[in-house]
This record gives C-alpha cells, sequence and structure tokens, in this order.
C-alpha cells in the first residue's frame, strides 16, 4: 500500500468528503440506522451497491478508460438527481486537491465537475496508483464517510464505529475486486432504491445537517 493510497482514502484530504453523509443522515431520521448493528447492516447495503459501482468507475478511469464515456456511464448509474449532484460536488472537490497534490495532465482530460469516482480513478493513477488501488479507495470511503457521520450524528463511541468499519475490511477487499469491470460485464450497475429515496427525501430537508 503507497502513500498516495493512504492519502486518497484518509478523510482529512481537504476534497469535501466531511460534508456528506452517505445517506446515513436520513436513514437516521427515517430509524433505519440507530445503534452499531444498524449502521453496520446500512454500511453493507451500500458499500455492495454503490461501492461496487463506485469502484468501477474509479478502476476503470484509473486504467485510462474514455474519462467523458465514463461520466456519463456515472450519470446513468445514479438514478437520483440529488445523489447525482452530490457526487459531482465531491467530484469537483477531489480535482481542486488533487491538481495540487498530483500535478499531470490527466486532469485535463475531466469533463466540468465530474462524477466524483470518475476523478477518484484520475487522482489514482496520476498518483501512479493502479486501478486495483483505485477500486480500493472508492470501496472504502463507500463506508468510512457515512460511518463517520453516524458517529456525529448519534454521538457513538469513536471506537465502536471504528471497530464497525474494521469489521467490514473483507468485504471491502472483496468489492474492490469485484468490482473492476470486465470485458464480460463492463462496468457494475448494482443499485439500491432505498439509498435513492433517502437521498431526495433529505435534499428536500431544512434541517439537515450534511449536504447529502
Amino acid at each position: 500500500m503507497t502513500a498516495a493510497l493512504l492519502t486518497l482514502a484518509d478523510s482529512r484530504l481537504p476534497a469535501g468528503g466531511h460534508t456528506h453523509s452517505g445517506g446515513v443522515e436520513q436513514a437516521i431520521a427515517a430509524g433505519l440506522v440507530h445503534d452499531p448493528s444498524s449502521l453496520a447492516a446500512f454500511l453493507l447495503r451500500r458499500l455492495t451497491t454503490a461501492g461496487v459501482v463506485a469502484a468501477g468507475l474509479a478502476a476503470a478511469a484509473c486504467g485510462g478508460g474514455d474519462l467523458a464515456t465514463l461520466d456519463g456511464e456515472a450519470d446513468a448509474r445514479t438514478p437520483s438527481p440529488a445523489l447525482r449532484a452530490a457526487s459531482r460536488q465531491q467530484g469537483r472537490g477531489l480535482v481542486r486537491v488533487g491538481r495540487r497534490a498530483w500535478p499531470s495532465p490527466l486532469w485535463d482530460a475531466l469533463p466540468a465537475a465530474p462524477h466524483h469516482p470518475v476523478a477518484l480513478g484520475v487522482a489514482a493513477a496520476a498518483g501512479g496508483l493502479t486501478p486495483r488501488d483505485a477500486a480500493a479507495a472508492a470501496a472504502y470511503l463507500s463506508v468510512s464517510g457515512p460511518a463517520t457521520a453516524a458517529q456525529r450524528l448519534l454521538a457513538m463511541d469513536p471506537l465502536t464505529v471504528a471497530a464497525v468499519t474494521a469489521r467490514l475490511a473483507p468485504e471491502i477487499d472483496a468489492v474492490a475486486a469485484n468490482g473492476l469491470p470486465r470485458a464480460e460485464g463492463g462496468i457494475p450497475a448494482d443499485t439500491d432504491p432505498l439509498l435513492d429515496l433517502l437521498a431526495e427525501v433529505h435534499h428536500r430537508r431544512k434541517d439537515r445537517f450534511f449536504a447529502s
């Protein structure tokens, strides 16, 4: 594991991810997440749907795929307008910090306001990482952000939340491996209508703490 991969997966990277809850804020409001066990179930559900798609897109972008096409693929795999907007907001943030951290001509091939997984793949490539590394970072970020948000919203014990995330390590590794694009299947298209619905309800709230 290289320092570039650790940096990409670090929540302290100022790319704006800390302002997004990955749907967990609305899941808490709906009573779906309320303790470590329900948080673990939510994280696993998100990892094996949105996380798989993000891993596939990031790996493809890192591996030299056409970035405009991949950005369109991300759009097609994100039915919720609120989630599309959140992804592009985070993508813009990552491009800003990525250009300074890993200068590369690769950034110039990105469309304006790219989806986050696509920008993540470019950041990985610019940092000298492999598509497998990009997929691993995307898979990990799909659970680490919501886990941190749940900790804050529910005032949960940080050690407990860290343990919940750590116990997902085998599933994160599996998603990073299985989410890689394959010739016969292309980029994964796993979806979860519940996450889309939570995002749309959350977007309409006036009392939210997180942007998504």
